[in-house]
């Protein structure tokens, strides 16, 4: 359980995010709600939130601003007191072909993906540091261990969180701070629509015959906020239906 305890979920008002953000609220947590553009539906998962009894706030943010970060983690102190979960959830894909990807495609996913969870991760940090506790779960992705086509700065940037976790984790364990990583495979949230008419045939590959349900990966989600999960330190998992076998 998670009595007491506060989390903040960035890109929490659909998809996984939403799924983790409501999971950790039903265990106990007070919970942050990060949302870019969607107010409507990040306001849904707050009242689902306080439906359980607990505390939710939402806070617009784009996390590859290191400003907007800095208010996200200040307003998260002064509305709930500490961060005892950090959930890098937010993230976009763009796909190209290497002579067709642009700048932006390239940068805007660096930036948001790898470079957003790095800025959030050092301003929460001196939190949990001070107050020796703490569990950080990025969210990185199958591209990161399997390849995914034209997908080079999507590919990129989950495996930068794979690999920062690593380091991450194995710096702050001496804090009583978790770092870990969750790889999902092909989860049902709008982000499979990218896939358009090639999501059956990936389904087809997948041995459970099934996509992940986004409740899946908050169930792994809610393990690794937990203390029974301690002696884990800078892993990904992978929880995708035997898809990278």
């Amino acid at each position: 359980m998670l009595e007491g305890k506060v989390a903040l979920v960035t890109g929490a008002s659909r998809g996984i995010g939403r799924a983790i953000a409501v999971k950790l609220a039903k265990e106990g947590a007070d919970v942050v709600i990060n949302y870019v553009s969607n107010e409507e539906s990040a306001l849904k998962v707050q009242e689902e939130i306080k439906s359980f009894g607990r505390k939710a706030y939402i806070f617009r943010c784009d996390v590859a601003k290191r400003e907007e970060l800095e208010a996200l983690v200040d307003f998260t102190i002064e509305k709930l007191g500490k961060i005892d979960i950090l959930v890098n959830n937010a993230g976009i894909v763009r796909y190209n072909t290497i002579t067709g990807m642009t700048d932006s495609e390239w940068s805007d996913v660096i930036n948001t993906n790898l470079t957003g969870m790095f800025n959030l991760c050092q301003l929460v940090a001196p939190h949990m540091i001070k107050q020796n506790s703490g569990k950080i779960v990025n969210i990185s992705s199958l591209a990161a261990v399997k390849m995914l086509p034209a997908s080079y700065s999507y590919t990129a940037s989950k495996a930068g969180v794979a690999a920062f976790t690593k380091v991450l984790g194995t710096e702050l364990i001496a804090n009583n701070i978790s770092v870990n990583a969750i790889a999902p495979g092909i989860i049902i949230t709008d982000m499979l629509d990218t896939l358009g008419d090639a999501a059956e045939a990936y389904k087809q590959q997948v041995p459970a015959k099934r996509f992940c349900e986004a409740e899946e990966v908050a169930e792994l989600a809610y393990f690794l906020c937990q203390d029974i999960s301690r002696y884990i330190v800078g892993q990904t998992i992978v929880i995708d239906g035997g898809l990278s076998l």
